[in-house]
């Protein structure tokens, strides 16, 4: 990489050069340590945990700053996954990826990849993945997300190379196996969208049941910290009661004015809702055939934090 000419990569090296190369790259790390976390706050540390030792280590012999730092986040990235897989077995109901703005900005003009960096985001997808082990989900962020040579990546987990091909293979065929197969016009998720929100809202049973798939499932996560139901909703008659419920006890309550923001996250249109100009819960629908085909409720408020302001 051109460092600027005559700084080179050892002790003599001006702090902003290596701060500048560490922000060039910071989109990356964030984009493997959330995939393979599920949380942007642990994501964040694990991060900011390689650029301490980005900047406080010798970088004489750093010849590839991108390969290097996402070496460094991955294996920061694997001890706190293995940490945070024996607390998920004592989570409280069902277990959802903390919701992420998803803005690939400029730098991601390509629409193919844009649908690949959106698909490996998805809540669908995360949630798939939480049944890989810590390797597994490794491999399969850094190959399918990113596109790093096995080699490459073999080098970043201390494994062979047909090591990290068999891994492959088995989170894939996995991946592929437990994620639903929807392709849906965006335009046509956010009508649907939309008209989920306003039948949920007004306790419309026959207007949800319209919507509604005859096998829907409702995944909420409320962590056992607020009111959200602590099994999988299943079937379109429940799942549509449980929302008419949910909005009359929320009507009969008063806890403060309603607000519903639409809003893009982990790769797919979504709503934000404030109560009282704080955020409550996040909604978002997979859709497929004109149905609504599953529909994912986020309440537990640790995992709301970053969509305040």
């Amino acid at each position: 990489m051109d460092t600027g000419g005559s700084v080179g990569w050892d002790g003599d090296v001006a702090t902003d050069t290596a701060t500048d190369v560490f922000e060039e790259h910071r989109p990356v790390l964030m984009g493997v340590a959330y995939r393979m976390l599920g949380r942007v706050a642990d994501a964040e540390d694990v991060v900011q945990d390689a650029w301490l030792r980005w900047s406080a280590g010798a970088r004489g012999d750093v010849r590839e700053p991108r390969a290097f730092l996402v070496r460094i986040t991955t294996r920061l990235a694997l001890d706190r996954l293995r940490q945070a897989q024996s607390r998920r077995e004592s989570y409280v109901g069902p277990w959802l990826p903390e919701p992420l703005v998803t803005d690939f900005g400029p730098t991601v003009p390509d629409t193919a990849e844009r649908a690949v960096l959106a698909d490996s985001v998805s809540l669908a997808v995360l949630v798939v993945m939480e049944s890989l082990s810590p390797l597994e989900r490794a491999v399969f962020v850094l190959r399918e997300a990113f596109g790093f040579p096995f080699a490459e990546i073999a080098a970043t987990l201390d494994r062979s190379e047909a090591a990290v091909r068999q891994l492959a293979g088995r989170a894939r065929k996995h991946v592929e196996e437990g994620r639903p197969r929807y392709e849906v016009d965006p335009a046509q998720r956010r009508d649907l969208t939309e008209r989920f929100l306003a039948a949920a809202v007004d306790g419309d049973l026959d207007g949800l049941m319209s919507l509604l798939a005859p096998d829907v499932r409702l995944v909420g996560d409320s962590g056992g910290k607020t009111r959200g139901p602590l099994r999988v909703v299943e079937s379109a008659d429940k799942v549509g009661r449980f929302l008419v419920g949910a909005a009359r006890k929320g009507a009969s309550e008063k806890v403060g004015e309603h607000e519903f923001r639409m809003l893009e996250l982990n790769g797919a249109e979504s709503v934000l809702v404030l109560v009282g100009g704080k955020p409550d819960s996040v909604i978002q629908v997979e859709v497929a055939d004109g149905r609504i085909q599953r529909v994912f409720i986020m309440r537990n408020p640790d995992k709301l934090v970053g969509l305040a302001g």
